[in-house]
């Protein structure tokens, strides 16, 4: 099963409040699984790393063989992609996490895309903030 994972984060304050927002949508382009994530004080690419952890989770859960991510951080993107270094320690671990769950796919395909292709997870983001 071929799912399309849709992920953002934020902290508003970098570091500050910070949320994970995911979307996943089935071949259909229909929604199947909306949510987001308080995650507490933590930057911006914690959350953005968290945002693409928790969806890659989900869809190993919800049986995916084949995942197409899209992510508004190149960051995420290109070290993923293995094409940035990871320089960060914190940042390491997390890398880490969400490489061994990749592991798990028969495909997985990582696409930076702009924001405004990614409104539906940061929505998702939002909506947690504005509860804290």
């Amino acid at each position: 099963m071929k799912l399309f994972l849709y992920t953002d984060g934020g902290a508003r304050g970098n570091p500050g409040p910070a949320a994970s927002g995911i979307v996943i949508k089935n071949e259909a382009g229909e929604t199947i699984e909306h949510y987001g994530e308080y995650l507490g004080e933590q930057t911006n690419n914690y959350a953005e790393y968290m945002g693409i952890i928790s969806a890659l989770a989900k869809a190993k859960e919800l049986g995916a063989t084949e995942v197409f991510c899209f992510l508004d951080s190149k960051l995420v993107v290109e070290q993923l992609n293995r094409r940035w270094k990871v320089k960060n320690l914190n940042i390491q671990k997390l890398f880490i996490q969400a490489w061994n769950i990749m592991q798990g796919f028969k495909k997985v395909t990582l696409t930076h895309i702009p924001r405004a292709e990614n409104k539906e997870s940061d929505a998702e983001v939002n909506k947690v903030l504005d509860l804290q």
